[in-house]
């Protein structure tokens, strides 16, 4: 198997191909052949500086997310079979249930366990899904953190309903993918970004109103504008801290606020009040789990969504893949194809 990984110290040009050994087949184990990997956020901070709750330790595989083809099994598998198009779950023992178990939690791919970033992985049979059959591998391996996440916020844990109003932060994985599965369920969305180019393709992609928050940085007041005085029912909060006081203004009475990233810092400078003064629900999203892919997956599968990529590198291009998304200038996923 070719494999890239930090061996010694970390660092977007650390990052070595390998050739190493292809892993022996345990019980309920599944080897797959990698057809693409797609990256997130969290991949370029670990990558690059380590930065993980839980810590990181080298060497490292990285990478949470891929899409592949089951070509062996191991003994008691009965899951998945040879041929069968899978994609991984980010928590590898997150089976079921809306809140991350104790004991799941250090089973993230490419942090506490070695991630997919090779052509060759083996994982255990319960840590994988089916894709939908109509999507390509590219697009089907941008599915397991980024749509998995927004999936949670939105449905899962979140309960949108049609005709509800979101508000998505920039042009991330997250943010589209909660854009289109807003949008497939009824809901309209306003969108944030610093670019206005950005904010043209995310109209292009249906969002109802969009604001540039460098030309309006108290965008707030224009979702308030938009929403004759009420508020957005729900806000997909990937930036943090410094966008959370924004994004609880800009929420109705009642509302809801994801948290989820922390694109813009880990600074706590929140005000708890308006919070409670307007009975705001304010609920921490991680990821999901297998369950919620698989119901996303179905929901997907109906209504014929297609992931937005942004770019495709070849595999012998990870740091280049990697710097491309560290530059932030994409609307979606970038994702890199292995051949």
């Amino acid at each position: 198997m070719r494999a890239w990984r930090l061996s010694d110290s970390f660092g977007i040009d650390r990052l070595e191909l390998e050739e190493r050994p292809d892993p022996e087949l345990g019980q309920g184990e599944v080897r797959i052949r990698v057809r693409a990997i797609s990256l997130n956020y969290r991949d370029v901070a670990m990558v690059e500086h380590g930065i993980s709750p839980r810590g990181v330790q080298l060497p490292l595989l990285p990478c949470s997310d891929a899409a592949g083809e089951v070509v062996e099994t191991g003994a008691g598998v009965s899951r998945v079979r040879v041929g069968d198009r899978v994609a991984c779950t980010f928590f590898q023992r997150w089976l079921d249930g809306e809140t991350l178990p104790f004991a799941a939690s250090g089973s993230a791919l490419g942090g506490g366990l070695d991630g997919v970033l090779a052509d060759r992985i083996v994982l255990d049979e319960d840590g994988l899904v089916h894709v939908p059959e109509h999507l390509s591998d590219e697009e089907a391996s941008t599915l397991p953190c980024a749509a998995v996440t927004a999936w949670h916020a939105l449905y899962a844990k979140g309960r949108t309903r049609p005709g509800e109003t979101i508000l998505v932060q920039g042009t991330g994985g997250v943010s589209i993918f909660a854009l289109q599965l807003g949008l497939m369920g009824g809901a309209r969305v306003i969108a944030t970004s610093s670019s206005d180019e950005k904010l043209e393709r995310v109209r292009a992609l249906g969002a109802w109103e969009t604001i540039n928050y460098v030309t309006t940085p108290e965008w707030a007041d224009r979702v308030l504008e938009l929403t004759g005085g009420t508020g957005v029912d729900h806000v997909v909060e990937v930036g943090g801290s410094g966008t959370t006081d924004q994004s609880v203004k800009a929420t109705r009475p009642g509302g809801t606020v994801s948290l989820i990233g922390v694109l813009t810092g880990h600074e706590v400078r929140v005000d708890p009040h308006p919070m409670s003064f307007k009975g705001l629900r304010v609920q921490g999203i991680v990821v999901g789990s297998r369950a919620m892919f698989e119901d996303m997956n179905r929901a997907i599968a109906v209504n014929g969504l297609r992931p937005v990529i942004d770019r495709v590198f070849p595999f012998d291009e990870a740091h280049e893949a990697l710097r491309h998304l560290q530059a932030a200038g994409h609307v979606g996923k970038v994702v890199i194809s292995v051949d």
